[in-house]
Parts: C-alpha cells; sequence; structure tokens
C-alpha cells in the first residue's frame, strides 16, 4: 500500500474564503483523502500509524498549491522543467498561453515580435504534441493552456497587418476548434501587441464562439489600458457575451501618469458587466508591468528599466534614462537602439493596484517573463508578496481571501477540475508556509532572490519543495480540458 502522508495541527486555508481552522490534512497518492482534527487516531481502514509520514504543521498554514493564472511559462516548463522559481513560491500549477501568445499550435524557425516573449521553442503543430513534450519533461508543475490568438494568426495568415479574411478566418476556427478537442481550456488574445492590433472585434468573437462550444474562456489583454481602457473594456465584454464565454481581463491595470486613479471608473464597469456576463480579472502586485522595448511606451516621465538587448546586451538591468543621457539621444532613441528588447515600464499607481487587488473578482497571476536576462522580480515573488504586503502589512483582506484569489477562485474560473481547495477526493496540490515569516525578497535590483517562509509544497501528492529545497521529485501534470458536448 502506497504510504500516507499526515499534515498534522496546521491552520487549514481551505481556498473557498471559508475561516480558517487547526485540522489534519491526509494524503495518500495523489488526494486528499480526510481533512478534520485529529486523523491519527481516525485513519481509514487499511491503514495504520507504521503507514504515516508526519508533518508537524503547528503555527503553519496549510493551503491549497497556489495557481498562476497568468504566465509565459510555455517554454521554461520544457526547458527547466524544475520550475524552481514557481515552486519556491508554493505555486503548483501555472496557466500558459496568455496574452494571445501560445507556443502550440504553430512550428515557425525565428519567431518575431510579441511572439519573441516565449522564446525560440515554436516546433508544436497541435495541444497534443506540447502535451506530449509537457509529459515527456515531466516539469514540477502542473501546466493548462491557453491557446492564443496571435499564434493562430501567425499559423494561418500571410500578413499579420491585415485583419484576417474570411477564409483565414475560418483556418483559424478550424485549428482552434483541434486544439479546444485535444484539451486546451480556452482562447487568449494580445490586441495590445502589433501582430494581433488589426484584428476587428469580429475576428476576435467568431474564435471566441468556438470556445464556448468547448466550455472554455477567454483571457484577453486588451486592446489598450491606457487612455482608451474603457472602450477596450467594452470591446472585450462584448465580444465575449456575444460569444457566450466566460471572460478574464489580463493584469488589469490603468497605465501611464494620465490614467492613474481611474479604477474608480474600471472597477465599478466591472461589476456593472458581471450583472449580465461571468467576467473576472487577474493582478499582479507591483506597479511596474514588462514586456518588449517599445516607443510609444517611453513618455520620458516613468522609469523604464532594461531587462534585455540583443544588440546591447551590456545595458541589461539599467535604467533606460541613464542609457539615453550616456549616449547623448532622448529615450525613445535609445529604445529603438536598445531594439528588440524587454524592459520593466514602472507605470501603475499604487492605489490603483491596492483597489485592484482587493477587489473580490481579481485573482492573482505573475506575468512573469522566465527568459528575460534581467526579469521582473514578479517571476520569483508574486505570491509571497501578496501574502507580505497586502494581507500581513496593509490588511487589505483576511488570510481566506488571499488565499482564495491564489487558488479556490482561480480553479472555478479557469475550470480546473478537482484543484484549487484542501478538499477530501481533490488532488494533493497543497502549500505549507508561514504566515508570520513569508515574504518575497526578489527587487527589481536583484531579481533572482527566493522568497522565505515557504515549508512545504505537495504537486499530486508528491513532496516537491522541502525546507526551501526542491526535492528530486517532479510531479507536475497537463492538465487537459475533459471534452464536454458541443454547444448548438
Amino acid at each position: 500500500m502506497t504510504r500516507a502522508i499526515l499534515l498534522e495541527n496546521g491552520l487549514v486555508v481551505d481556498g473557498t474564503g471559508a475561516p480558517a481552522q487547526v485540522a489534519d490534512v491526509l494524503l495518500q497518492a495523489d488526494r486528499i483523502l480526510a481533512v478534520g482534527p485529529g486523523l491519527r487516531e481516525q485513519l481509514p481502514a487499511g491503514l495504520s500509524a507504521r503507514d504515516l509520514e508526519v508533518h508537524d504543521c503547528n503555527g503553519l498554514a496549510v493551503a491549497p498549491g497556489f495557481i498562476d493564472v497568468h504566465t509565459h511559462d510555455d517554454a521554461i516548463v520544457l526547458d527547466a522543467p524544475g520550475m524552481f522559481p514557481k515552486l519556491s513560491q508554493g505555486v503548483t500549477t501555472v496557466i500558459t498561453g496568455n496574452c494571445g501568445l501560445s507556443l502550440a499550435p504553430h512550428v515557425v524557425d525565428q519567431p518575431r515580435g510579441a511572439l519573441t516573449l516565449l522564446g525560440n521553442s515554436f516546433r508544436y503543430p497541435s495541444v497534443a504534441a506540447y502535451a506530449q513534450a509537457v509529459a515527456a519533461a515531466l516539469p514540477a508543475v502542473n501546466v493548462a493552456a491557453l491557446i492564443g490568438h496571435t499564434t493562430l494568426r501567425s499559423a494561418c495568415m500571410q500578413d499579420l497587418a491585415l485583419p484576417a479574411s474570411a477564409q483565414e478566418r475560418q483556418a483559424m476556427c478550424e485549428l482552434l476548434e483541434r486544439c479546444m478537442a485535444e484539451g486546451a481550456i480556452g482562447l487568449s488574445s494580445g490586441l495590445f501587441y502589433a501582430e494581433a492590433m488589426p484584428a476587428p472585434a469580429a475576428e476576435v468573437t467568431q474564435l471566441a464562439k468556438v470556445v464556448a462550444c468547448h466550455g472554455g474562456v477567454y483571457a484577453t489583454h486588451m486592446r489598450s489600458e491606457m487612455a482608451d481602457i474603457l472602450e477596450a473594456m467594452h470591446e472585450a465584454s462584448d465580444c465575449a457575451f456575444e460569444a457566450g464565454v466566460p471572460l478574464v481581463i489580463s493584469h488589469h491595470k490603468c497605465a501611464g501618469p494620465a490614467n492613474w486613479g481611474r479604477t474608480r471608473e474600471t472597477l465599478p464597469l466591472i461589476d456593472a458587466l458581471a450583472a449580465r456576463q461571468d467576467i473576472s480579472m487577474d493582478v499582479y502586485p507591483y506597479v511596474a508591468g514588462s514586456t518588449v522595448l517599445r516607443e510609444d511606451l517611453v513618455d520620458e516621465v516613468i522609469d523604464v528599466m532594461v531587462s534585455w538587448s540583443a544588440p546591447h546586451p551590456e545595458m541589461t538591468g539599467r535604467m533606460l534614462a541613464s542609457i539615453a543621457a550616456e549616449w547623448g539621444t532622448t529615450q525613445r532613441e535609445a529604445c529603438t537602439r536598445l531594439k528588440p528588447g524587454g524592459a520593466c515600464y514602472f507605470q501603475m499607481d499604487e492605489e490603483d493596484v491596492r483597489r485592484v487587488i482587493s477587489h473580490p473578482r481579481s485573482m492573482i497571476g505573475s506575468d512573469g517573463l522566465p527568459h528575460d536576462r534581467h526579469p521582473h522580480p514578479r517571476l520569483w515573488g508574486a505570491f509571497p508578496r501578496v501574502l507580505a504586503r497586502y494581507w500581513r502589512e496593509q490588511n487589505l483582506f483576511s488570510l481566506e481571501q488571499a488565499i482564495h484569489k491564489m487558488t479556490g477562485l482561480s480553479a472555478r474560473n479557469f475550470r480546473l477540475q478537482d484543484r484549487g481547495q484542501v478538499r477530501a477526493g481533490w488532488f494533493a496540490d497543497l502549500v505549507v508556509f508561514d504566515p508570520a515569516r513569508i515574504r518575497d525578497l526578489a527587487t527589481y535590483e536583484q531579481p533572482l532572490a527566493q522568497s522565505e517562509g515557504v515549508a512545504l509544497v505537495f504537486v499530486n501528492g508528491a513532496l516537491s519543495l522541502d525546507a526551501g529545497r526542491a526535492t528530486p521529485a517532479r510531479a507536475g501534470r497537463m492538465l487537459l480540458k475533459p471534452a464536454v458536448a458541443a454547444r448548438a
């Protein structure tokens, strides 16, 4: 018989938002057997105390493994399957394929533009091929995949500077249909990026209807997060509403100093839209975003830190203003010289971040870029930062609400079956952490620092992190969406 694991006397925060309680959690194989007090004295038939591996969790919290709903980990789960930047935070599942960018279904030798955010591993013509690669790599975390609109455009179109023709739309729909049938969980778009910006709303809606037939979700990096944010929100919600698909607004923010404070407009709009449709959002706990170098994001006002540069790798980690001064140019001219590259843009206001992160419809996503030479600190620290800064220090929400945003709410919105709760019969994805000590240590200057306070992480019942160190176990799986009867 497989040995059982008993997490004893921990503060169980079950992921539903319900009050935490001191209890035991019993695991066997990949499932949770029981949750409750005194389980050592009331073991299920066939188990004895000799069969137990006991972990004393007194003074520690036991929660569902964190679900990172917004990642660009598509390639890194294959190239560096230990996934230590995520595992060390307590993350047990990553949602890939965000912002319209997914490795599958596309084969290309030299990706360009926004696709470079995923690296150069575009060799998977189908979700089935990608899932096979994940199974072979055996990552330390679970993987669930969205299909990127930009990836579909790149696979089916000759000229991405144009709207798709009727024939190209049909080809994208057929390709997306196969992806959904093979287990993708939904569609994402990145209308903010040049490769998808020419796509009209009707193009997105037509694809979203395919997703709706399979019970999937639609996540969007909207066309604008700046001056035209309200128009972009209406476009996104109308597309999802017409298609009949749940909407997730990616990394919700009001970007640029001229738009600071506008969450007072955007969040009430989300609440109003929720009266007619299923809508949620994700958020990362920082005032800087990170993406490719773009002149239109350089306004000579906000700070910009270079995260990588192909022609000038020596400038990695430096501020754009300093580089421009050294070169005797404007910041936009310096940006052009540094391309292709990436940067962190300090474009948000802290009060806006606080409003979004405390909203009941917001989930936590890191949006980290693992291929950057000098990445945004969110790659290593997003989840502990929520607990340290916004729960423990600022008391924006309860511990139960914080965990719900990282687990149960995320699993529900992305339709992850039997995950996101500490519940008997559900998968044993769990994190054990010290509520008094957990905190992020990654900074913009030193972004590769491991967070502290995470004691144990179990992925599908396997102890994958112990005392802050990865174990040899790698038990992550590709979470393929079960097939559903297509709706007319």
